[in-house]
């Protein structure tokens, strides 16, 4: 059975590497992949803070100087349903 697919079902996955720390943030966001790269072009070219919010409307900032790498992975669509093993 087909579902209609709908705008907020589509959701990228970004990862931000934060210099001098083990570990990666990873948040989900109902941005579009061009107004990331954009948030990201404009942080590291003004060396302001990079902020991100994700689709539960959290907020993330990062110093620009702290910005190891920032990882954008395609739109995804949550899965429904159960899948045959």
């Amino acid at each position: 059975m087909a579902t209609k697919k709908s705008p907020e079902t589509a959701r990228i996955e970004i990862r931000i590497s934060v210099t001098d720390t083990a570990r990666e943030i990873v948040l989900e966001s109902d941005s579009t992949r061009d107004a990331v790269i954009d948030a990201v072009n404009e942080a590291m070219a003004s060396s302001t803070p990079l902020v991100l919010s994700d689709f539960r409307g959290r907020q993330v900032i990062v110093p620009a100087g702290k910005i190891g790498f920032v990882e954008i992975a395609a739109p995804t669509e949550r899965k429904v349903g159960f899948a045959t093993l």
